[in-house]
């Protein structure tokens, strides 16, 4: 199962999959593979370039897990999930924020009120210059 991009294909602005059927398949695994975040943005329609697909072959062929790209899961993962496809129940593409530093912000806050209330004060000198304030 494989994941593409929104856009791909002319006329279809949502997300793609491909699924590859094996006949002879030794075991009962399934290989999820989430390339919808590399590709091209182009202005009607969106490209998977080269080394997009290379990826996507390479992962393919190698049929391992990886990271928050590609996941192996066993019939036992399916038949826990109620043998439901859905790339993101098996692939977490889940990206943690970066912390905030509340004390630097809070020093530009500071840094930012001050230069407005000096300009302020600028623009008032210059209305009374002009007699408007």
């Amino acid at each position: 199962m494989i994941g593409l991009p929104a856009n791909l294909f002319y006329g279809t602005g949502i997300p793609a999959a491909v699924l590859i059927f094996k006949r002879n398949k030794i075991d009962k695994k399934v290989l999820f593979i989430d390339a919808s975040r590399d590709f091209r943005q182009g202005t009607t329609q969106n490209y998977l370039r080269e080394q997009d697909i290379e990826k996507i072959l390479d992962t393919y062929k190698k049929r391992v897990s990886v990271d928050k790209y590609a996941c192996l899961a066993d019939f036992n993962e399916l038949k826990e999930n109620d043998f439901n496809l859905n790339i993101p129940r098996y692939v977490d593409t889940f990206e943690p924020e970066a912390l905030v530093d509340l004390k630097t912000i809070n020093a530009e806050i500071d840094k930012l009120k001050t230069e407005i209330g000096s300009v302020e004060q600028r623009i008032k000198g210059y209305l009374q210059e002009l007699g408007l304030g």
